[in-house]
């Protein structure tokens, strides 16, 4: 076959690849996504697996995506609607709830019941996060300064960040480097008594990454979850109707309008490099497309130690690039009920059950659970974000019928240093689906089918490296102007003409879109294209 010409090529067809594709497009440029699967959206996507049920596979509910390009990119045109849902609830092992509900003064009422101490203390733990989010959300749509450079927008962006800072004030100047650093089991104890409330916040310290709740780091991983928003909630969480795999269609449709061209089926075998620049990519297949500019939504492990050789990168960046902090910790189970499994300690109508459902009652538990991992396996007793997405959105399933959602932590990508068996694999299944039936007499009795997906899984279908949902770990070291690594966070890669789009730069991962945006941004810039990305929206 004879190779095909285009302005840009973006590899991978992640939420980020689309949405990087989608602004390039929309300036005018020839673009071309190639995906390795038969269908697009990478981790968020929406699959039958079983007849009748529609499973998010992986990522299962949307906060983080930028409003700015929902509206940019006209993403409600293009059929994409987001359904908040509230509340939540932790159950103990004593059949005592702790629920957590959108209403502030409920919220506060709930935590008193708990411990007075703790009901009072809740609105100075609420305002010292909010102000932490308000200081960073205007950072994701905006390319971090390289420190080290005298360029003059490095200098303007350095002397942006400085300025923000110092509205802080002192004390919280202070507060925010403790917090960016410190453990989210030592941020709890700075505000609460109660080990069921310090256990139920924790949790959204420790999904997604390699730290235990007392690891340093974990107290940002808390904010980088509570950071985004659903129509103006900040910290509100939602539902894609029909799935997550709807924010991909969307993204799809808004670059397809813009007269982009999306190629399934078409594994990218290597980055054509000559002279020092891109020229293109080649297939598996033998097949070539050739393009001036190649942008890969592939992690940063992945991108550099498959797609290039050490020739044309260097020795000391494929070093880095070996060693980028990527390591698998997560797993998921996708379950198809014939009804609604009944939670003892809820009853059958209680409200809680709309959100998400914890069983860890204590941060010895949540610790517990990590060393498992530490030592190689999968947590005996896991961390569970258990939700039933058709309870708000019943278009996933056949009338009657639910489907659970259940995001497990920890997860290693090896079990004591070799790969995962079928055997381990139903292990790690009945491991979970155990935990649940102590909460719930009737749950196994409602399972008709199980999706299991380990690092294994993920890695081999979605291709995130070990399986990490975040394409890199979330730590200081893998942060703003380090993120991917350091000289190389603002998108461009080490050879001319080659772009970084993935979760694996800045902002990081979750579905957000803003590193898809901001690589956009930087390309139309390189090419002093008309830029329909401004530099820092602004934060609504």
């Amino acid at each position: 076959m004879g190779a095909a010409n285009y302005d840009a090529i973006v590899v991978g067809a992640g939420h980020n690849g689309l949405t990087n594709a989608a602004y390039l497009a929309r300036a005018g440029l020839k673009v071309l996504v190639l995906e390795r699967n038969p269908w697009i959206g990478g981790a968020a996507v929406s699959r039958e697996i079983e007849k009748g049920w529609i499973y998010s596979n992986c990522s299962y509910v949307c906060s983080l995506l930028r409003p700015e390009i929902f509206r940019d990119l006209e993403l409600a045109r293009h059929g994409l609607q987001i359904v908040p849902y509230g509340g939540g609830v932790s159950i103990t092992s004593t059949g005592d709830i702790l629920g957590n509900y959108t209403d502030h003064d409920v919220q506060r009422r709930e935590f008193a019941r708990h411990s007075p101490r703790d009901g009072d203390s809740y609105q100075r733990y609420s305002t010292d996060v909010m102000r932490q989010c308000k200081f960073i959300r205007p950072l994701l749509l905006r390319t971090p300064p390289d420190p080290t450079s005298l360029k003059p927008r490095d200098i303007r962006e350095m002397l942006f960040l400085s300025k923000e800072f110092r509205k802080l004030g002192e004390r919280v100047i202070y507060d925010t480097i403790r917090f960016y650093t410190m453990s989210i089991a030592d941020f709890m104890n700075e505000y609460f008594e109660s080990d069921l409330i310090k256990a139920h916040l924790s949790g959204s310290g420790i999904i997604g990454t390699a730290l235990g709740v007392y690891s340093p780091g974990t107290a940002y991983v808390l904010l980088h979850h509570y950071m985004g928003d659903v129509d103006g909630s900040i910290g509100s969480w939602g539902f894609a109707r029909g799935g997550m795999g709807s924010v991909s269609k969307a993204l799809a449709a808004a670059f397809t309008a813009h007269g982009g061209e999306i190629v399934t089926d078409a594994p990218v075998d290597r980055v054509i490099v000559r002279h020092g620049k891109v020229s293109g990519v080649a297939l598996t297949n033998g097949n070539e497309y050739h393009a001036k500019i190649v942008v890969s939504n592939l992690d940063p492990k992945r991108t550099f130690t498959k797609l290039f050789s050490e020739k044309d990168i260097g020795a000391s960046f494929m070093k880095r690039a070996r060693n980028f902090k990527i390591r698998g910790s997560s797993g998921k189970l996708n379950i198809a009920l014939d009804g609604l499994p009944v939670f003892t300690a809820l009853g059958e109508n209680n409200p809680l059950r709309f959100g998400d459902m914890h069983f860890l009652d204590s941060l010895e538990k949540m610790e517990h659970a990590y060393d498992d991992w530490k030592s190689g396996t999968w947590s005996k007793e896991p961390y569970l974000d258990l939700l039933m997405p058709s309870m708000t959105d019943p278009t996933m399933t056949p009338t009657g019928k639910h489907w659970m959602s259940v995001f497990v932590q920890y997860v290693p990508a090896q079990i004591h240093g070799r790969d995962w068996t079928d055997a381990d694999r139903e292990a790690f299944k009945n491991t979970v689906l155990d935990q649940i039936a102590r909460y719930s007499p009737n749950f196994k009795s409602l399972i008709r089918h199980v999706e299991v997906r380990t690092p294994r899984e993920i890695e081999n279908e979605v291709g995130l490296t070990e399986g990490n949902i975040f394409q890199g770990e979330l730590t200081m070291d893998q942060l703003m102007f380090n993120r991917p690594f350091p000289g190389f966070a603002q998108y461009r890669g080490p050879v001319g003409g080659f772009y970084m789009c993935g979760s694996g730069t800045h902002p990081g991962g979750g579905v957000m879109a803003a590193p898809g945006a901001n690589a956009a941004r930087e390309i139309l810039m390189d090419l002093r294209r008309p830029n329909p990305v401004p530099e820092g929206w602004r934060d609504d």
